[in-house]
């Protein structure tokens, strides 16, 4: 069942379009807050289509995640108590404890530095923009270390993508089915380990 190639075809047209610009700036930003999808469904297609503006893409994503995360840190930070139903709902709730318990543990460069891994790890940024509000991490400390994590995982990837060319188009459209269930089983597996698993 070819689920992924159509969706990444689709993906790369979109990359092509006059606004796919305004498209990653609009799903990097709304990604760090609420959007269940990552940047990354916008930024590997155009960074494949157009190679040459790589540091741009990413540059983009970056500042626009970055602004999108204070929108998340601040809901974390004044409406915690007033989104927890909804959160729970979405089943986000147990991974936002998890991560304000182990804040609420560290000292302050381990708190940077916990924040610095999360931006570079496929964990949502807004579970971590959320749970930095939550426990209230100083947003200077919080912003700094999401440009440090994010900033390598989007320089990373679209760095990759440049050096890889053609030849990375074509892996990644080889194995686009494998890395698609991939990834979705990674999402499921940690679903079901925080709602049922981690209490």
């Amino acid at each position: 069942m070819n689920l992924f190639k159509p969706i990444y075809e689709k993906a790369l047209v979109w990359a092509m379009h006059p606004l796919a610009e305004r498209y990653l700036m609009g799903i990097s930003f709304v990604e760090a807050f609420i959007f269940p999808l990552m940047p990354e469904i916008m930024l590997a297609p155009m960074t494949l289509a157009k190679p040459e503006r790589w540091a741009r893409y990413a540059s983009l994503s970056l500042l626009f995640s970055t602004l999108g995360s204070i929108i998340g840190y601040l809901m974390g930070h004044y409406g915690f108590e007033l989104l927890r139903p909804l959160l729970d709902d979405l089943g986000w709730l147990p991974a936002i404890d998890s991560y304000v318990s182990k804040l609420r543990g560290l000292g302050g460069w381990e708190v940077f530095w916990l924040l610095v891994g999360g931006g570079f790890l496929p964990i949502p940024m807004k579970i971590i923009a959320w749970s930095s509000g939550i426990v209230g991490v100083p947003i200077w400390a919080f912003l700094a270390a999401m440009i440090v994590g994010r900033g390598k995982r989007v320089y990373l990837l679209c760095g990759a993508i440049r050096l890889g060319g053609e030849k990375a188009e074509q892996t990644v459209h080889k194995w686009v089915e494998w890395i698609g269930w991939g990834l979705l089983a990674l999402v499921v597996l940690a679903v079901v380990y925080f709602k049922f698993l981690h209490r």
